[in-house]
């Protein structure tokens, strides 16, 4: 049986969504002015007067670090990758209303894409049930079928 097989598609999006929350999340904190292009004017103006932007950025590494580790946690379950989804797909969403198109708006989607796909299976996700539990039996189903 091919390694691919056993994998359920869950563990992909939340390890690649995962890698990259703890990947920016600790960019954003460590080296805030690295950011500074991508935050708008109209946002930072709107920001400063009550945080400095070095700060603000520094905070929303720190809650995207949060969200890379519910990600990857396997103990989060369904609730943990409900919530952390969630915030992604709010997040990316208004990223790209609120930003508008540059340079790496195609990844952008991409993101929205996996974060809006794993916040739809986790709700689909029978109330009760271990999310991970599910996607093991799934697997098992699935593996058993004849092609």
């Amino acid at each position: 049986m091919n390694i691919l097989q056993k994998i359920h598609p869950v563990w992909a999006l939340r390890l690649g969504l995962g890698l990259m929350y703890l990947y920016s999340g600790s960019g954003l904190f460590y080296n805030p002015s690295d950011w500074y292009g991508f935050a708008p004017q109209w946002f930072t103006a709107l920001v400063t007067p009550f945080v400095s932007i070095d700060t603000y950025l520094r905070m929303q590494g720190v809650g995207e670090f949060i969200l890379g580790l519910l990600f990857l946690a396997w103990f989060s379950g369904k609730w943990g990758v409900r919530v952390a989804s969630a915030i992604a797909t709010v997040e990316l969403a208004a990223i790209l209303i609120f930003v508008g198109v540059d340079l790496i708006t195609f990844r952008d989607i991409g993101l929205l894409g996996a974060a809006l796909a794993l916040l739809i299976i986790s709700l689909k996700s029978p109330p009760g049930e271990q999310f991970v539990a599910e996607h093991k039996k799934v697997s098992s189903i699935t593996q058993n079928h004849p092609d």
